[in-house]
C-alpha cells in the first residue's frame, strides 16, 4: 500500500477540523470538554468505531476510548493516544478566529493537538474508505487534561498502554518535518507563601505580605535555572482586598531537565526552599505531577525506522530527537512502551495567539500515520 495515493482532501479536512477547533475545551471547564469529546465520539462513531465513554477524574471532563473493527479484535495493537483539553480559556475565538491565510490555518488548540488527533483519524477512515486492513487492531484514547501534567488520566493512560504493542502520539511534529523519539523529564510544584495579616492603612509594619515573600522567592526560583535544569513560575494569586496585609499568596512552579538525575536534584532544591521563620511566616514548596525522563530504546527506534520508510515513500525526510514539553508518551515510553510521538501536524505558536498549523501538513502527516499503521506488524 501506497500512502501517497490515499485521496485526502486537504479543504474537507479542513472543515472537519474547524468543528473541533471551534469547541474550546480549556481543561479546567468540564462542560467545553464534554462537548469537545461529544463532538469526537460521533467522529469516531461515524467512522465505525465503538466508543466507551470514561467519567473524568473529579473536577474534570471525560475521557474517551474507542476501538475499530478488525479480525484480531482484542488483541495487542495499536493506540493513537490524543488530548482534546487545550490551554486557552473559552473566549479566544474572538482574539485567534479560525482562520486560514498565507498557507497557515489559525485557532485555539489547533496545533496542540487537535489538528493532529483530527488528522490520525482521518488516516483510519482513508484507510477503511479504501478497503486497506491494518496487521494490527487499532484503539484511541482521548484524554482530557494532559495540559495540566495528567494528573488524573494517568493511571489509565497506563493501563490502555500496557494492553497495546504500539503507542502512537500525534503531538505537534518536532520543527524541521521531524517526530519525538523522547521527551525530557518535568516536574510541578505547588508554592505557598504564608504571612501575617494587619491593615495596610493604619498598621502596615505589622503585618507580613504574602506576596511580598513569594515575589521574592519567585526570583530565587528563576535564577536557579542553569544548562542542566531550567525553572519558571506560571501561576500565582494572592490577597483579597488591597487595604489589608495578604496572609496568603500561592503559586505554581515547573522544572525541567534532560536527564532525570538533573530533574532529582531539581526537586531537591525547590523542596529545599520550604522554611518556617521565627516571626510565624511561612514558605512551603510540595511537589505536584512528575513526568519522567523518556529515553528512546530500541523498540521505540524501530517504530521510527518504519516511519522513516513512510516518509521516504511520500517523499521527504524524517528526522527524529528529544524534545522539551511534555506527553503522555512520557510515561508509556518511560514504560518500555514502544512509543513515536510527534506525528502530528508542523506548525508554530502553540500556546499562544499565534498558534497555528501549516496547512500542507494537514494531508502529509495524516499519509505519513495511515502508512505507519498499515506496516507495523
Amino acid at each position: 500500500m501506497n500512502p501517497a495515493a490515499l485521496p485526502f482532501d486537504t479543504d474537507a479536512m479542513l472543515a472537519g477540523l474547524k468543528r473541533w477547533v471551534e469547541a474550546e475545551s480549556p481543561t479546567f471547564d468540564i462542560l467545553a470538554v464534554n462537548r469537545m469529546m461529544d463532538i469526537a465520539s460521533a467522529d469516531l462513531a461515524a467512522a465505525g468505531a465503538r466508543i466507551e465513554r470514561i467519567p473524568g477524574p473529579p473536577g474534570l471532563g471525560d475521557c474517551v476510548r474507542a476501538e475499530f473493527p478488525h479480525p484480531r479484535s482484542g488483541e495487542p495493537g495499536i493506540l493513537l493516544m490524543s488530548h482534546l483539553d487545550t490551554v486557552h480559556p473559552v473566549g479566544t475565538l474572538e482574539k485567534l478566529p479560525f482562520r486560514r491565510e498565507n498557507g497557515r490555518c489559525y485557532g485555539p488548540g489547533i496545533l496542540d493537538m487537535k489538528g493532529g488527533a483530527y488528522a490520525s483519524l482521518e488516516a483510519v477512515v482513508q484507510l477503511a474508505r479504501a478497503g486497506i486492513e491494518t496487521p494490527l487492531p487499532i484503539s484511541v484514547l482521548l484524554t482530557s487534561d494532559e495540559e495540566i501534567g495528567s494528573p488524573g488520566t494517568r493511571d489509565l493512560i497506563m493501563s490502555e498502554a500496557r494492553q497495546h504493542r504500539y503507542v502512537l502520539v500525534p503531538e505537534p511534529g518536532k520543527p524541521g518535518n521531524g517526530v519525538v523519539t523522547g521527551r525530557y523529564a518535568i516536574a510541578r510544584f505547588n508554592l505557598l507563601a504564608e504571612g501575617r495579616p494587619s491593615h495596610a492603612g493604619a498598621a502596615l509594619k505589622e503585618g507580613r505580605s504574602a506576596i511580598n515573600a513569594m515575589a521574592r522567592q519567585l526570583l530565587a526560583i528563576e535564577a536557579m535555572t542553569d544548562e542542566d535544569c531550567t525553572f519558571s513560575v506560571g501561576v500565582i494569586e494572592g490577597g483579597r482586598w488591597v487595604n489589608c496585609v495578604p496572609t496568603t499568596c500561592r503559586a505554581e512552579a515547573l522544572s525541567m531537565a534532560k536527564r532525570q538525575a538533573d530533574l532529582d536534584r531539581g526537586v531537591e532544591r525547590m523542596l529545599a526552599l520550604s522554611v518556617r521563620n521565627p516571626d510565624g511566616t511561612r514558605f512551603t514548596v510540595t511537589r505536584g505531577v512528575t513526568r519522567p525522563v523518556w529515553e528512546p530504546d530500541e523498540e521505540t527506534m524501530a517504530v521510527y525506522e518504519v516511519a522513516k520508510g513512510v516518509a521516504r515513500d511520500l517523499g521527504f525526510d524524517l528526522p527524529h530527537g528529544s524534545a522539551g514539553g511534555g506527553s503522555d508518551a512520557n510515561f508509556t515510553g518511560a514504560a518500555g512502551i514502544p512509543s513515536l510521538d510527534g506525528l502530528g501536524l508542523l506548525g508554530a505558536g502553540y500556546h499562544t495567539l499565534e498558534e497555528h498549523i501549516e496547512v500542507e501538513s494537514l494531508a502529509e502527516r495524516s499519509r505519513l500515520i495511515a502508512g505507519l499503521l498499515h506496516r507495523l506488524t
